[in-house]
């Protein structure tokens, strides 16, 4: 059976004007669809934030929990139904503050979760305090003479984590966060894709430079698996291997051509030049990467916990509580 954005779409959002929110809901609604599982075959488990009312604007199964308890919720969820497509919503503080511990263990589990991180770098439903995700420096409610820390970085923290997927997309780019979404429901195990998206009332233009096409243009590179990664208006620059480090070379320039191009290789087990992709902040002329960094298979929690209860069920004498009861020995008090 084939299906539309129409089939996941659900109530009126309920976003301030211009939140990327309403761009990544239009977004999922659209990868779901080109994905073409059944909307009762799929849960959507949030936290507590703006980004966290996604659940109510789906057609599927859905849970808008507790705050930071998103992954722990949909955890439950996979164990317990290995069968349901489960995607988790958090924002960066609702995942990566008081869901930090959760975040980081869903990964080193690899529990097959699609685990989406809406980063706009700020508190928006609590008013606009400074979030895991500001910039030092960064001036808020919480903040009125600038942060003195340094931010969670999400990729740093998933690959810590040995997360084994990890993409970036912005929210105003459909295309790119159709194509991340499909190839996190794609991998089987924990997967992570960060969405950068603006928050119009608290820290507006926080992404501006990758926020319009032409910004990404200029100051984005979409990396692929077994593609060269030029970059550029004209695509006029590329990526080098300078020892464990990345430089950015100009195309024709000093003999350069493009097979001298790295090639992005994001099934590689070595993390190391995946994270240098995913750690570069478009600053000092390197671009910031967009698409599927890292993407390899490993044993899935969930499928680790189903085989072990098959495994134990097949040498024990009980098979569930009623049975274990009559195992033992029994009496009758008078």
């Amino acid at each position: 059976m084939s299906y539309t954005a129409q089939d996941y779409k659900k109530g009126q959002p309920r976003w301030c004007p211009g939140c990327g929110d309403h761009f990544f809901l239009a977004s999922l609604h659209k990868a779901m669809a080109e994905i073409g599982v059944a909307p009762q075959d799929i849960a959507v488990i949030s936290g507590i934030g703006c980004s966290s009312r996604l659940p109510h604007y789906m057609n599927t199964y859905g849970m808008n929990t507790i705050h930071g308890r998103a992954a722990a919720i949909a955890t439950g969820a996979k164990v317990a139904n290995p069968n349901l497509a489960v995607w988790q919503v958090s924002g960066d503080g609702d995942g990566l503050a008081i869901g930090g511990n959760h975040f980081i263990h869903a990964n080193r589990r690899n529990i097959d979760l699609n685990m989406i991180l809406l980063n706009n770098r700020i508190y928006g439903l609590t008013k606009g305090q400074y979030s895991p995700t500001s910039p030092r420096g960064f001036v808020s409610k919480s903040s009125p003479y600038g942060t003195v820390e340094d931010p969670f970085r999400p990729a740093e923290l998933c690959f810590g984590a040995r997360g084994h997927f990890f993409a970036r997309a912005v929210a105003t780019d459909a295309p790119g966060t159709v194509a991340v979404l499909k190839a996190a429901y794609n991998h089987k195990g924990a997967s992570v894709c960060e969405i950068l998206q603006n928050c119009v009332i608290f820290n507006n233009g926080t992404h501006d430079n990758v926020y319009t096409k032409d910004g990404r243009a200029k100051n984005a590179i979409y990396v692929e698996h077994g593609k060269p990664l030029i970059f550029g208006e004209n695509n006029e620059f590329g990526l080098m291997q300078d020892g464990f480090s990345l430089k950015v070379v100009k195309i024709g320039e000093n003999g350069i051509t493009d097979k001298d191009i790295l090639v992005h290789d994001a099934h590689c087990e070595d993390n190391t030049l995946q994270l240098k992709l995913a750690m570069m902040d478009g600053e000092n002329g390197f671009p910031i990467a967009l698409g599927v960094i890292r993407d390899v298979e490993a044993p899935t929690y969930n499928d680790a916990v189903t085989a072990q209860i098959e495994e134990i069920k097949a040498v024990k004498k009980y098979h569930n509580f009623a049975e274990l009861l009559e195992t033992n020995d029994t009496w009758e008090v008078k």
